[in-house]
């Protein structure tokens, strides 16, 4: 039985391969940007579309009765 450690060289992905990884990354992060910053108008603007609702029946309601 061998006691001793070969030494094994490192096996590192060339740069093209990590400048590929690295772009999918970055394209990964802004696509989840983009999706959250929807999410989030998404939900602004349904606030908005009922505070609008609520502010035209309290004006009619004022106005009328």
């Amino acid at each position: 039985m061998r006691t001793d450690v070969q030494n094994v060289p490192e096996r590192r992905p060339s740069l093209a391969r990590r400048a590929v990884a690295g772009l999918v990354a970055v394209a990964a992060v802004v696509l989840a940007i983009h999706f959250v910053i929807g999410l989030i108008m998404t939900v602004f603007y349904f606030v908005l579309a009922v505070a609008v609702i609520v502010a035209v029946l309290w004006a009619l309601k004022t106005i009328l009765w």
